[in-house]
């Protein structure tokens, strides 16, 4: 039997570079049983498989109404069912990713820039090129727990109240990879002695390692902080930062941060236009911006949308959301500049003088209408 498995984001979504879960464990249980597996990169070549499987991460990546009527594929993940998607079976979901799923793709992907590069006679830099495969190539991906009991009403993961552990570090781990990536929606929630144990697995691994999603900083203590800024850690050690009525708590726990911290670079995701979209969701954003400056922490801005709309787009603020991602979202500028300098900087780069830059005129729409959150906040700048 000959398996199709499409990874419908990355079809879906020109710059998705995350391999999909559960599409790799999907093609490993089924290689094991003797099946064929191939990831589908055509959804007009789906006549060649006898079953397919569909999984998708995100609400909004669009998918060939035709598939709904073929009897053959099946379908999966939060894309399509939100917070009621179902579970793959176990035998699935604890089997080891298939982490060659992806790999004819990545061959592709190179030879075709080879060939534009060699049409343009350019040079072919195949290793930076690469850098965007990495976590296809360098990663064993998987959760050591499962679940949150924050229940958060803005996040998908809405189907437990508690934090419980779902698998081994060795039920996902290919020694042959050099890092781990762990997707843990609450990693910091399971209890201490379990905890402690994960950590010490990681830790033993030798390999470096990052959690997906942002841990959460309400529940770091000395210890946490300790092992954390003193680990193996891959990239930056990332929080989030969502609601503003969690300023004081976040502000103590910022206080420990710095006690460890050295030279690790510490990210807080910070989500914007879900409560409202108005000024005081954009005065809220800047209050917590202005707080991870002082500790020398990054923003990442996280504009909020769900399965049905995405708010931010019809407020009258639209283009100041995205000014102000674009400003943040980018370390190399965020550290550098403050958000009126950027804005200044991109009406420099403007090849029509006599108007104003989509940035320049987003910042002052709002500063006309807002000064006073204007002068207390457009000229804040990252500390070291």
């Amino acid at each position: 039997m000959n398996i199709g498995i499409v990874d419908a984001d990355l079809l879906g979504r020109k710059k998705h570079r995350f391999p999909n879960l559960a599409c790799e464990k999907i093609s490993g249980y089924y290689k094991e049983q003797g099946y064929q597996t191939e990831l589908v990169l055509d959804f007009n070549d789906l006549y060649k498989y006898d079953k397919v499987f569909v999984s998708k991460v995100f609400t909004d990546t669009e998918m060939p109404p035709f598939l709904e009527q073929s009897d053959t594929v099946q379908f999966g993940g939060t894309g399509f069912y939100f917070d009621k998607a179902p579970k793959l079976p176990d035998c699935i979901e604890h089997h080891m990713p298939d982490y060659h799923l992806y790999d004819k793709w990545i061959e592709k992907e190179v030879r075709a820039k080879k060939l534009f590069c060699e049409k343009k006679n350019k040079k072919f830099n195949e290793q930076y090129f690469m850098q965007q495969f990495k976590e296809y190539t360098d990663y064993s991906i998987g959760f050591l727990t499962r679940g949150c009991f924050r229940k958060c009403k803005f996040c998908v993961n809405q189907k437990y109240n508690r934090v419980f552990l779902h698998s081994p570090l060795s039920e996902f781990l290919d020694t042959a990879r050099k890092k781990i990536c762990l997707l843990d929606d609450n990693f910091l929630g399971i209890g201490y002695k379990e905890r402690k144990r994960m950590f010490s697995e990681l830790l033993t691994s030798g390999k470096r390692f990052k959690f997906k999603q942002g841990l959460d900083e309400r529940l770091l203590d000395d210890e946490i902080c300790k092992i954390l800024f003193s680990s193996k850690y891959d990239g930056d050690i990332t929080f989030a930062f969502d609601n503003i009525e969690d300023y004081d708590v976040i502000h103590n726990k910022l206080k420990i941060i710095r006690q460890y911290k050295n030279r690790k670079s510490v990210k807080f995701y910070v989500l914007v236009g879900f409560g409202s979209t108005d000024a005081l969701d954009i005065e809220n954003a800047f209050k917590r911006i202005e707080l991870l400056f002082h500790y020398g922490c990054l923003p990442y801005i996280m504009r909020f949308q769900n399965k049905n709309d995405t708010p931010w787009k019809i407020s009258e603020f639209r283009s100041f959301y995205i000014t102000l991602a674009r400003w943040c979202n980018q370390p190399s500028i965020v550290k550098k500049m403050s958000f009126r300098e950027f804005c200044e900087a991109n009406q420099e780069l403007h090849k029509n003088k006599s108007t104003l830059c989509s940035s320049m005129d987003a910042m002052r729409m709002f500063e006309n209408k807002y000064p006073d959150i204007a002068r207390k906040y457009f000229d804040i700048r990252f500390e070291i």
